[in-house]
């Protein structure tokens, strides 16, 4: 039951309105029927779009997993990328460690090799066992890369040559005498030639000239 009222002083405002929710009418004793109210504007939550909120979950979902693989992808890859730098880098190193063993031996092997070159410019190596084992050592070496270099008449080259005696004007100067060969193992200079210094032949004294 609703009652409405006006205030005693007849000011004009608003009438107070009374909602009688009770389920049971007091001056009848009967039970009321419930009024198929719904909430008000103010109770009335906001409207969701069932399917858009759907689809939104699903393409988070699927989207979750493509960006999983895709990290994955680039992790695998850089693992890759270094796993190829540290091979190189050992094989590089590794190549590096046997060129320089091998060159500490042929150090060691240059005054045996100085021996037999002066034992040779003797003649003590025309003939007999001692000609097969320096044959056999310079062999040896030759395969590992080992070249001689500095001979009479070449052109004197500061970097590969070691001057020890200056003679001549020294405007072209060229090797007189080797009292050391030179030697390079493969593209590095591991010794240089101990040499004299000369000019060079004049021309008219050359072989065959008139």
């Amino acid at each position: 039951m609703t009652a409405g009222a006006h205030s005693a002083n007849g000011s004009g405002e608003e009438p107070v309105t009374v909602t009688d929710r009770r389920r049971i009418d007091p001056e009848t004793g009967e039970v009321r029927d419930e009024p198929a109210a719904g909430p008000g504007p103010a109770d009335a939550g906001p409207v969701v779009d069932e399917q858009t909120s759907d689809e939104q979950q699903a393409d988070g979902a699927a989207g979750e997993p493509d960006a999983r693989v895709a990290e994955l992808t680039a992790d695998l890859q850089r693992e890759r990328a270094q796993f190829a730098n540290f091979r190189r880098r050992a094989a590089e190193e590794k190549q590096g460690s046997v060129a320089y063993g091998k060159q500490i031996l042929i150090d060691k092997l240059l005054p045996i090799i100085d021996d037999l070159d002066r034992a040779r410019e003797h003649g003590d190596l025309d003939s007999g066992p001692l000609r097969s084992v320096a044959d056999k050592l310079t062999g040896v070496l030759a395969a590992e890369g080992l070249v001689a270099f500095g001979a009479a008449g070449d052109e004197f080259d500061p970097e590969l040559h070691e001057a020890v005696q200056h003679d001549g004007t020294g405007a072209h100067p060229v090797i007189g005498s080797v009292y050391r060969c030179g030697y390079r193992l493969g593209e590095k200079v591991i010794r240089t030639a101990m040499v004299t210094v000369t000019d060079p032949a004049p021309a008219g004294d050359a072989p065959g000239a008139q």
